[in-house]
């Protein structure tokens, strides 16, 4: 059980506010959803990596709350669940990786690429090129945009770490 302080709240307040700022500055964007942005996941990491795994996946859904109120993308009940709060709730798992912030961000965005991954077979198979089988288009749609998000969250991160933010953070 997590005692939520008001200070821990505040962080994590403040993480979901910036990370929902940076999604809206977007290096690249795909039709049915799914954007390159400014680091916006970054935010979110730190609060998992800082707090631990819980604080992260409920900082998570709150940010894929705000990714669902910018950009609303929606076809049945089950495909919201899996795109936005379980998705973005997956970066949370990056808390799990404390020592090893690097491979939290690969987890995350790796529990956020199977949530999609799922969204898109059972969801968006109408989507792919005919001939063409649902689970690798999804792959391929989903990879598209989620390796760019990881390489950009992952440069962020190390480049706080090599400047020693994170220790004074963590």
């Amino acid at each position: 059980m997590v005692k939520f302080q008001t200070k821990i709240l505040a962080e994590s307040i403040v993480a979901v506010a910036l990370a929902g700022v940076l999604h809206l500055i977007t290096l690249f964007q795909l039709p049915q959803g799914g954007r390159v942005t400014a680091a916006a996941m970054v935010p979110i990491f730190l609060v998992a990596l800082r707090r631990g795994p819980a604080v992260g996946v409920l900082a998570g859904v709150a940010y894929g709350l705000v990714v669902f109120v910018e950009e609303p993308f929606i076809f049945h009940p089950v495909q919201f669940l899996l795109d936005y709060p379980i998705a973005f709730g997956a970066l949370g798992l990056a808390g799990f990786f404390r020592r090893k912030p690097l491979a939290g961000v690969a987890i995350g965005i790796a529990g956020r690429f199977v949530s999609h991954f799922i969204s898109g077979i059972v969801f968006f198979a109408t989507y792919a090129p005919e001939g063409m089988n649902p689970a690798l288009y999804s792959a391929i749609y989903n990879g598209s945009y989620l390796v760019p998000e990881f390489l950009v969250s992952s440069i962020a991160l190390f480049i706080l770490e090599r400047r020693r933010i994170l220790e004074i953070y963590l």
